[in-house]
């Protein structure tokens, strides 16, 4: 009973965060770079929503699921982002315990969403391509949207499991995270209890998460590719590879630096090399994945055309 006062009495109300350097040279200008990048990660994915429900010929499975995409890449940012802002003009970026818990439960629930919507995504492109009469009923609203609402599903329970555990450890002394945001590795690095279950999960679900979302791409990308090598014409095998070419880019960034961030030993080096990489998936990719599948995306321009002449033509009149 004494040792549980003990450790309630001493229990951190609030974390010191690190940032994402600490030269102070460096500060004002990573300020102007990350503010800049916000800027255009809101516009861009608030704007492809916005699009894609305005825009009735939008109004298919591919689109339904890239606006979802959209809203998670917004959320993501806004859980990240603006506190790490902070730290470059505040010389202490000061966070409270129940704001890193909420932190950290968004994040991952965030990312994850990511990961499955990504696995999503790829299956759609597949039936796209391999079953492109079938289409219609494969991908019919009521699977498109159970597939859209078992991501979110699982995206919560994960995320409640990992952070419920992380509430259980305690931390006895005020302390810095060395991260612009709240993370389970930097984190662990502070506790005052047995981290041993915490790693465990850690390493379960980053696994789950990271490999079932990639063996579902690679799967459907091998089905894919053989599918378009089949076709005769130039300009058809052309076509069905600029569907996914966006996709595939996308992914490509995203798994890459998330895998590298949880699933490597872990070392103060490599935490310093961890906020690099993490930097990628929570701030870069959110910011790239409406220019990655818009620009690149006949039907996106010819739907932002149509509405900017309707605006220019309700304006005339």
């Amino acid at each position: 009973m004494e040792n549980m006062a003990t450790r309630n009495h001493c229990r951190v109300t609030e974390f010191f965060l690190a940032g994402l350097s600490e030269k102070p040279e460096l500060q004002m200008p990573l300020f102007l770079l990350f503010i800049g990048i916000y800027v255009v990660t809101v516009a861009g994915n608030l704007g492809m929503i916005t699009l894609i429900g305005l825009i009735s010929h939008l109004h298919n499975p591919m689109y339904y699921f890239l606006s979802s995409l959209s809203f998670i890449d917004f959320c993501q940012s806004t859980v990240v982002t603006p506190k790490m802002l902070v730290s470059f003009v505040k010389e202490k970026n000061l966070i409270s315990y129940p704001g890193c818990m909420t932190q950290l439960y968004f994040f991952s629930l965030f990312g994850i969403a990511e990961c499955f919507t990504l696995a999503v995504m790829s299956y759609d492109r597949y039936v796209a391509v391999c079953s492109p009469l079938l289409y219609n009923v494969t991908m019919s609203h009521q699977i498109t949207s159970s597939l859209i609402l078992g991501v979110y599903i699982f995206s919560v329970f994960s995320a409640s499991v990992l952070t419920g555990f992380m509430i259980r450890i305690w931390f006895c002394k005020l302390d810095t995270i060395n991260h612009y945001f709240c993370d389970f590795l930097p984190l662990l690095k502070l506790a005052c209890s047995n981290t041993y279950i915490n790693e465990l999960l850690i390493l379960i679900f980053g696994t789950f998460n990271i490999f079932v979302p990639i063996l579902t791409i690679i799967t459907s990308y091998i089905s894919i590719i053989a599918s378009i090598l089949r076709i005769k014409s130039k300009e058809g095998r052309s076509k069905a590879f600029s569907t996914c070419s966006s996709h595939i880019s996308a992914v490509a960034v995203y798994f890459g630096s998330a895998a590298f961030m949880y699933l490597h030993p872990s070392s103060v080096n490599s935490m310093d090399q961890g906020k690099v990489s993490s930097v990628f998936y929570t701030i870069v990719v959110p910011m790239l994945n409406p220019l990655i599948y818009s620009l690149r995306n006949k039907d996106v321009s010819v739907a932002l055309k149509k509405l900017l002449q309707r605006k220019k033509f309700m304006f005339h009149k």
